[in-house]
């Protein structure tokens, strides 16, 4: 497999000496353009390509000068994530590359792909050349009369403009992260769809796959969590007040699921309520946040979990300080504390702004 040569600085062909029966001659390589959601899923199918040297994730599309994640993240740039593929056209082809594409994305969505919501996330192809867009429009064509979807595609096939590489914790974020990517991948939907369109089996119409929920399995969490991180999580039980680890810590950082990764509570939004539990006023990703009514001990409260991991957090109260008023009194031994100095590091660099 070709993969992780040499990155050639031409907008489109790029040409690497190869040694032949002949002596060295020049092979060229090629670029293609894809959005398909969140980045870390397509760069990881086109790098595990033949034929493929490059895959990079970065953003396209839009009109700001070198965007930040922060500011991709916005849906106010018009960027897309995307994918720039360099390729060698005699190992693989433009065609090939595209029905690695339609397999991973569920085309008739415009609005995001899978858990991922907003402009940022559409799907786009971005050609590079006349004879791209005609490859592309012929094989878009081709799925929208396969009969496969109960919706039209919403796939564009759009010119290739500026593309912007993303930050350097972006990359290959499959490989550095990988329990996070597949918990990710699992949870977001995107495992449960993946349509193989291109191979000829999509779902008939009125019968596509939607997202399941997964995740580790019980077993799985035993060996990897502490009989009471277990226990808290997925028993639902309280730990000791004022014996736990971080009930009085004061560090700046971010609190995570310590079963799926997933973001939950700033140490800016930490406060001292007096009762042996970190609280805070507010979660940092309301989205990752769940309440559910609990009737448990005879009493009724707001119980917490997280949204991905499903994980027992604690319960929220309505006598927190202002401005919000809220007190979300959490388990310690359900959470994960990232330290703002680790923040890359861990896979949760595009928080460091938080912090500025």
């Amino acid at each position: 497999m070709i993969r992780k040569m040499a990155r050639w600085l031409f907008p489109l062909t790029s040409f690497a000496l190869v040694a032949g029966p002949g002596g060295a001659s020049e092979t060229a390589y090629e670029k293609a353009t894809f959005a398909g959601g969140c980045f870390w899923c397509i760069e990881a199918a086109f790098d595990k390509t033949d034929g493929v040297v490059e895959a990079v994730s970065g953003y396209t599309g839009g009109t700001k000068e070198n965007p930040t994640y922060e500011e991709v993240s916005t849906g106010k740039t018009g960027h897309l994530e995307a994918v720039q593929v360099t390729y060698d056209p005699s190992k693989v082809t433009y065609s090939d590359l595209l029905d690695i594409f339609w397999r991973q994305i569920d085309p008739t969505d415009g609005g995001g792909q899978f858990a991922d919501r907003g402009s940022q996330y559409r799907t786009a192809v971005f050609y590079h050349t006349d004879e791209q867009r005609r490859i592309a429009e012929e094989s878009k064509l081709a799925l929208e009369r396969s009969g496969r979807f109960d919706r039209p595609v919403a796939t564009e096939i759009r010119p290739a403009v500026t593309f912007y590489k993303a930050e350097e914790y972006h990359q290959d974020y499959y490989e550095k992260n990988a329990v996070r990517y597949e918990f990710y991948r699992s949870h977001s939907g995107r495992d449960q769809y993946r349509s193989p369109c291109a191979a000829g089996v999509c779902p008939v119409p009125g019968e596509r796959k939607q997202p399941e929920k997964g995740g580790p399995s019980d077993d799985e969490l035993k060996a990897r969590l502490t009989p009471l991180q277990y226990h808290v999580t997925r028993e639902n039980a309280t730990e000791r007040p004022f014996e736990n680890e971080y009930w009085d810590n004061h560090r700046e950082g971010i609190y995570v699921d310590v079963v799926s990764g997933e973001v939950l509570f700033s140490s800016r939004d930490k406060f001292d309520s007096g009762s042996g539990w970190p609280s805070f006023t507010r979660p940092l990703e309301p989205e990752n946040i769940v309440t559910k009514k609990d009737t448990s001990h005879s009493m009724v409260r707001t119980e917490v979990r997280s949204r991905k991991g499903d994980s027992h957090l604690g319960h929220v109260f309505d006598d927190g300080p202002p401005p919000s008023g809220k007190r979300y009194c959490m388990n310690s031994a359900s959470l994960r504390f990232i330290p703002r100095e680790d923040l890359k590091k861990e896979g949760y660099g595009e928080y460091e702004a938080h912090f500025e």
